[in-house]
């Protein structure tokens, strides 16, 4: 009996609409590719709009019949998400997916528009305000779904600096990186208590996933002996983007779980459910970093 999960085993997502964060490229583009094959209508929300349409394209050609849309949404500027989110809410009656999975990481010291080390304002702090001011379109869609995407990287040096978020004494791209998937993690968290706290019977919920090591465009900023050695641990965005997949449709995930790869170390393999780092589960650090990350975004959520 077959026991790993693959894209086959997404369940038809027809009459679904999907938003993918990312998705021009690697884990976000294979994750709106299997989902428009699967008969979702997807909304590409990418920073670069002109990298978003070809991907759409190339999503047409493999899923003939697809809706397929871009929009623009910059994760680097609270007036974009803040005029992405309006755009959405315009267009977009009810989302059933909402994909959290655009990142960036190991960059130089860089900040984004609103002065944010560039890979918390990214990664968590760009996506805490774009789901604030889009949950909504989600919380009346039964079955919906929250997915964030964090990475084991997490558990590398990860703590949250909250003495200097921003790393403006000094910048580690390595400890900058874990602080944000961390932070993603302890976000997935709370926001899963807080839908819970509201949620009637399948309501909206969150789940997190990783996809272990992936060769894709994310190791750019890698080493150049590290980009090389990649290969050898990793496995393809195809294979990366399926714990992302489980996460957002496997009718048996449950609202706070984990996916990543099953094999030695979570490198690579089949999805299921994992476990995050001890630090991750701590609820008043949670707590803590909601009320700084509302602080720091102006953003308020509907839970």
């Amino acid at each position: 009996m077959r026991m790993s999960w693959t894209e086959k085993d997404v369940p038809t997502q027809a009459g679904r609409v999907a938003v993918v964060t990312g998705a021009n490229t690697g884990l976000g583009f294979e994750t709106a590719r299997v989902l428009a094959q699967k008969g979702a209508e997807v909304v590409l929300a990418v920073r670069d709009t002109g990298k978003g349409a070809d991907a759409a394209r190339r999503i047409a050609a493999l899923a003939p019949g697809a809706t397929v849309r871009v929009q623009r949404l910059d994760l680097g500027s609270l007036a974009s998400v803040g005029e992405a989110a309006a755009e959405l809410r315009s267009s977009t009656p009810r989302v059933d997916l909402l994909i959290n999975n655009a990142g960036v990481m190991y960059p130089p010291k860089q900040t984004t528009t609103d002065g944010f080390e560039l890979q918390f304002g990214t990664n968590h702090l760009g996506h805490f305000a774009w789901t604030a001011q889009v949950l909504d379109l989600l919380l009346a869609v039964p079955g919906s779904r929250v997915v964030t995407v964090a990475s084991l990287a997490h558990r590398i040096r990860g703590a949250i600096h909250f003495d200097d978020l921003q790393w403006e004494r000094s910048y580690d791209r390595v400890a900058a990186y874990g602080q944000s998937k961390l932070a993603n993690l302890l976000f997935h968290y709370e926001l899963q208590r807080r839908l819970a706290a509201r949620a009637a019977e399948r309501g909206t919920v969150a789940i997190a996933a990783h996809p272990g090591v992936a060769d894709t465009e994310l190791v750019r900023h890698l080493p150049r002996a590290l980009q090389v050695a990649a290969p050898l641990i990793s496995h393809d965005a195809h294979h990366g983007a399926l714990s992302q997949l489980r996460a957002a449709t496997d009718p048996g995930a449950l609202g706070g779980q984990y996916y990543g790869p099953d094999g030695i170390g979570g490198s690579r393999g089949a999805p299921t459910v994992v476990t995050s780092s001890a630090q991750s589960y701590d609820l008043d650090l949670q707590r803590r970093l909601w009320a700084v990350s509302e602080e720091l975004t102006g953003a308020t959520f509907p839970v």
